[in-house]
């Protein structure tokens, strides 16, 4: 099959068509696990030890480079894992301008981390033009977003940061795990690199870890090879393995969890006309505009503020049946999460407060499951007070 005719390929046949053969004179439909931690050396493949390659490695790779519409990928242990390979790049100095709505463990890699080896990062909301100005004064070496950010699903104008990035001679990275590739391609809107965290809505079932970081050109995608051996951050094989087994079913999902997360959304926003509901593909979100622009659907997680005392919103969360309290999302089960407590407890609650995290806040994951058994779930947990 040649490369032109697997440009030309929709997601749903990239997706399970996608990556490299490595089932030799088999006949075997999916390739094996390569379960093993060398290779005999001078072997055609070019593998010699899996800490620095493995064939699960590079098939995953293949697929995601071309569902992200980029030059080279490189799969890591976990999101995480590819957030530090691509800031062990920077050098004692050097600035990062972050959107000032980041996943905790991003917070928390800056600060606790990076902070000691003279990185430096500024904060600063992204949806703002002023805010976006400031960029080029700052000079930083990345800038560094999520769109939809987590928790408070802020959509950020990928093309409009990554021009002001561009011309203050930063790389703009975008982590991609709230939309996933199925949804949207910061690439082509500009980005330098497109993250995931494929644990989610990649993989989609809750049973592995990942991440991987998608390269527009070369330079990063050496960069991202060397980080992946030099730091020991790959993962494994069977790792991959499943999370490409789940990759081919990822459209079918992502259009249910979408679907089912709209009218979680809706539910919400029609019973509760003071709360704040924050769903991309709400014409109520306030960058609704821009979302359509950039994404082709809403995904699966909608976030929500009842104005709830926190012994009321936990307890919410917690008497919720289809609805499980636990980090992580874009598995096919329904998830719930209370930020302030779980996925941003590493952020100093004045900072949380001062963007909108507050102790109110909850996080649904919306799954797969029938859309009228998960509202009549949210129905009869809901607090008297709220409902």
């Amino acid at each position: 099959m040649s490369e032109e005719e697997i440009n030309d390929w929709g997601h749903e046949t990239l997706s399970v068509h996608g990556g490299l053969d490595y089932t030799g004179d088999t006949g075997a439909v999916i390739p094996p696990i390569f379960m093993t931690s060398t290779f005999e050396s001078g072997n055609a493949e070019g593998f010699d030890y899996t800490r620095s390659g493995n064939p699960n490695f590079r098939n995953l790779e293949k697929v995601l480079a071309d569902l992200e519409g980029a030059k080279r990928a490189s799969v890591f242990a976990s999101g995480v894992s590819a957030i530090t390979a691509i800031t062990s790049t920077l050098s004692s100095g050097a600035k990062i301008v972050a959107e000032e709505n980041i996943y905790g463990c991003t917070y928390r890699l800056f600060e606790q981390v990076f902070a000691k080896f003279g990185v430096e990062v500024e904060y600063l909301d992204l949806t703002a033009q002023n805010n976006i100005d400031l960029i080029n004064k700052i000079q930083p070496q990345l800038v560094w977003i999520e769109s939809p950010t987590n928790p408070l699903l802020k959509i950020i104008d990928i093309e409009l940061v990554a021009k002001a990035a561009h011309e203050a001679g930063a790389s703009l990275i975008v982590d991609n795990t709230f939309a996933s590739s199925c949804l949207q391609r910061p690439l082509e809107l500009g980005a330098d690199l497109s993250l995931l965290s494929t644990t989610k809505y990649t993989n989609g079932h809750s049973d592995t870890l990942g991440g991987v970081v998608c390269s527009a050109g070369d330079e990063w995608g050496d960069k991202m090879v060397f980080a992946q051996k030099a730091l020991g951050l790959q993962p494994s094989p069977f790792g991959c393995w499943l999370i490409q087994r789940g990759l081919k079913t990822q459209s079918l999902r992502i259009t249910k969890h979408s679907s089912n997360a709209l009218a979680v959304a809706s539910f919400f926003e029609r019973e509760f006309p003071d709360a704040v509901v924050r769903y991309p593909f709400l014409e109520s979100h306030p960058q609704y505009e821009i979302a359509k622009k950039q994404m082709s659907g809403g995904s699966g997680v909608v976030t929500v503020d009842l104005g709830l005392t926190l012994e009321d919103t936990q307890n919410f969360l917690q008497r919720l049946k289809l609805f499980t309290m636990a980090e992580s999302l874009g598995g096919i089960e329904s998830l719930s999460c209370h930020p302030t407590s779980m996925t941003h407890a590493s952020v100093p609650k004045d900072v949380r407060e001062s963007i909108g995290i507050t102790d109110s806040l909850f996080r649904l994951s919306v799954g797969i499951e029938n859309e009228e058994d998960l509202i009549n779930d949210i129905k009869s947990s809901l607090p008297e007070r709220a409902s």
